[in-house]
């Protein structure tokens, strides 16, 4: 046989396996990489689920702690209502007083939105001790506590604007303002962006349509 030949052949041989060799690395690197793949895969959701689950709890735990709703205590009660949650906001009312009622409508409409914050109201006739103790003068008093200390208040209604007829959306947005709750996002809302977003399409289109025609 030629030696040429059979170097040639030989060369060939040398050169299939390498490349087989190469062609098995990167198989194997490749299953590697979608074990690696799957396993962060999986990963991710069991750390999804945990987060869900976290935030399952976490809302259990103030249900369990009053959260979600508007409720009336006791002068008993008030210390341990105020010192058991982080963020509590407590309304000074007398139940003859036609603004205390109108204050309870708002509260009670923010209690199970903000859920994160506790929602509680306090006769204030019943209450002598906090009521000296706050220097809580006038009713309606709205006091904000941050882990059991009293942080701010909303006396009457001059932080609303003055009268009977402000919206629960204002009452809303003085306390995210002051930090007692936290803006939520409404369906209302992003409806509102979105046709919002839409008139703003169709005036952009009007207008570039009014261009070309007076060209």
């Amino acid at each position: 046989m030629d030696p040429n030949a059979v170097k040639s052949t030989l060369s060939n041989l040398a050169f299939g396996n390498v490349m087989a060799a190469a062609a098995r690395d990167y198989q194997k690197e490749l299953l590697a990489q979608q074990k690696a793949e799957g396993s962060s895969s999986v990963n991710e959701e069991v750390d999804l689920d945990e987060l869900m689950d976290k935030e399952v709890e976490k809302r259990e735990e103030w249900k369990k702690k009053g959260h979600g709703e508007y409720r009336e205590i006791t002068e008993g009660d008030f210390l341990g209502e105020v010192t058991g949650s982080e963020k509590v906001i407590c309304h000074f009312y007398h139940k003859e007083f036609y603004r205390c009622k109108i204050i309870d409508k708002h509260l009670k409409s923010l209690a199970p939105k903000h859920i994160d914050t506790k929602f509680i109201k306090l006769d204030a006739e019943n209450a002598p001790f906090f009521v000296t103790k706050l220097a809580v003068k006038t009713l309606p008093c709205v006091i904000l506590f941050r882990q059991g200390v009293a942080v701010d208040r909303l006396v009457g209604f001059q932080d609303v604007g003055g009268k009977d007829d402000f919206t629960t959306r204002t009452l809303e947005a003085l306390l995210i303002k002051k930090g007692i709750i936290a803006e939520k996002k409404d369906e209302d809302d992003e409806d509102d962006e979105y046709l919002d977003s839409t008139r703003r399409v169709v005036r952009s289109s009007t207008i570039a349509g009014s261009d070309s025609d007076s060209e």
